[in-house]
């Protein structure tokens, strides 16, 4: 790990903080894209976090990272959740074995020069229930042949490289790196989504699109995403979530200067976000000894739930003005149904959903 300081003692991180903060509205506009966010993050060197010294960047230590994502989504969830996307795709090409494919990619990616992201919610989350794959590979003697339909692709109109999956006949799957130039490729228009339209998020169409070995990152083995870390529920959501409610919360608090009588609403907020960005934290700096309470599920459920209901207390106590298109409260409120959805294995999906139901009046 480098020697670097931690996220929050870098100058450079704060002023970054402020610039987001500053910035975050400007990305509800139609057709917006994180571009001025993202040359900041480069500046700050937050793109180089997952990057290992030797190619330009910094590595630092996960519970530096868990941290840092967790500011960054208070200051901006909209540009934190595309620099996410990046990033699981940055990580799965740092635990490749294909170093010249690592040496090609891996210093332009520690600066914002290229841009990549993923195509893998089909090996996780998404379509799960068809007969067959979302995306097959067909294996020739230079390469894979892919066919099929990726969803779910942050910024695919803005990437030079999809990090993407693939299943063969014998059920083993592959991860490539996919330049979006290649031939056969067709990326659809961003999907009008509740928020975070500026995530640019698109179905990308693979019609017998060849990548050649030099471009394979892992695989073919049984459940590649296993082999390569990171996936559904990871703690990384759970930060995005906490730092999501630490907005809403500091909304509140703005409320709360204003009308002492919602000073008993704001405090059990804020000492429940202080726990569990105390409890992610820990979890994250020793995820091997993480108790029942501190695994990524737990923590995911507590994160939902703080930041569902935080961000409809910000909205109520903003009264009528909170539900302007353009008042904050609306956009975290709406910002907030995105974790309900996002990355959610089905464990949370029902935790959250029990909870809404109030199933534990009910014994259930």
């Amino acid at each position: 790990m480098s020697e670097l300081p931690p996220p929050a003692e870098s100058a450079s991180f704060q002023q970054l903080l402020e610039q987001l903060r500053h910035s975050s509205s400007e990305l509800n506009a139609a057709d917006a894209w994180p571009v001025e966010q993202l040359h900041s993050m480069s500046e700050a060197g937050v793109l180089g976090w997952l990057i290992p010294d030797e190619f330009g960047g910094s590595n630092v230590s996960n519970a530096d990272l868990t941290s840092g994502y967790e500011q960054l989504a208070a200051a901006c969830l909209a540009s934190t959740f595309v620099l996410t996307q990046r990033n699981a795709a940055i990580q799965r090409i740092v635990r490749s074995e294909n170093e010249e494919l690592k040496k090609g990619l891996l210093p332009e990616l520690a600066t914002d020069s290229l841009f990549a992201t993923v195509g893998i919610s089909h090996l996780t989350t998404s379509r799960q229930h068809l007969s067959t794959p979302a995306v097959t590979a067909e294996k020739l003697d230079a390469g894979y042949i892919l066919n099929g339909e990726v969803p779910w692709v942050t910024g695919a109109d803005k990437a030079d490289i999809i990090v993407c999956g693939g299943t063969l006949d014998d059920g083993t799957q592959i991860l490539v790196a996919l330049e979006t130039c290649t031939e056969g490729i067709e990326i659809a228009p961003a999907v009008p989504l509740m928020a975070l339209n500026s995530s640019r998020t698109a179905t990308v169409r693979l019609s017998n699109v060849f990548v050649s070995l030099e471009f394979l990152l892992h695989g073919p083995v049984e459940n590649v995403m296993k082999q390569t870390g990171g996936g559904a529920g990871s703690y990384t959501t759970s930060a995005l979530a906490v730092g999501h409610a630490a907005n809403a919360i500091r909304l509140l608090r703005d409320e709360a200067n204003r009308r002492p009588e919602l000073d008993e609403i704001l405090k059990p907020f804020a000492d429940e976000h202080a726990s569990i960005s105390s409890d992610l934290a820990l979890a994250a700096r020793e995820p091997s000894d993480a108790t029942s309470h501190l695994s990524a599920e737990s923590m995911r459920q507590r994160s939902n739930s703080l930041t569902l209901r935080a961000s409809q207390a910000c909205l109520a106590a903003s009264k009528g003005a909170g539900f302007v298109a353009s008042h904050p409260a609306s956009r975290l409120v709406a910002e907030a149904m995105f974790f309900l959805v996002w990355s959610c294995p089905q464990p949370v999906v029902l935790g959250n959903l029990r909870e809404l139901a109030c199933a534990s009046n009910y014994g259930i």
